[in-house]
C-alpha cells in the first residue's frame, strides 16, 4: 500500500487527530476530523479566519498526531490548495459540513500535508516511519 493512503486511513479510521502550529515561539493544539485523499494526497480543512489558518499562513510547518491502538505523528508543511473540488469532495465526504461551510463551502480552506514524515509508535517502542 502506498505511504499517503495508509497515513490518510489511519487518520480517517481514528476520526479525531491534532493539529499542532506554532504561535510566536507558542505551540497550539487543536482536534480535528476532517480528511481526503485525492490524486494520491492528504488534504485537511480548517475554517477560514481562525488562529489556525493565520498561523499556518505565517508558519506552514505542523505536526499532527493521532490515536487507534498505535500513535501517529507527522511533521509536515501544510500548503494551501485553493481548488473549488477539493472542497466540494469533502463536503460530498462529510454531508453534515454542507450547511455550515457557507456559499460555495467558502469558510473551508483545503490544506495539503506536503514534505511530511509521518511515524507509527506503540507505547514506546517505534514500529513504521513512512516518508511520503
Amino acid at each position: 500500500m502506498d505511504a499517503a493512503k495508509k497515513i490518510y486511513d489511519f487518520l480517517d479510521d481514528a476520526k479525531t487527530y491534532y493539529l499542532a502550529t506554532v504561535e510566536g515561539d507558542q505551540p497550539r493544539v487543536r482536534p480535528y476530523g476532517s480528511t481526503l485523499f485525492h490524486e494520491g494526497k492528504i488534504f485537511i480543512m480548517a475554517w477560514d479566519a481562525t488562529n489556525a489558518t493565520r498561523q499556518l499562513t505565517e508558519n506552514p510547518k505542523a505536526e499532527i498526531c493521532a490515536f487507534k491502538g498505535l500513535t501517529l505523528r507527522i511533521e509536515c508543511k501544510l500548503v494551501e490548495d485553493k481548488r473549488q473540488e477539493l472542497k466540494d469532495m469533502l463536503v460530498e465526504k462529510m454531508p453534515a459540513l454542507k450547511g455550515m461551510l457557507g456559499e460555495n463551502n467558502g469558510k473551508a480552506v483545503m490544506y495539503q500535508l506536503a514534505d511530511a514524515t509521518a511515524t507509527f509508535y506503540k507505547i514506546m517502542e517505534l514500529v513504521e516511519t513512512l516518508t511520503f
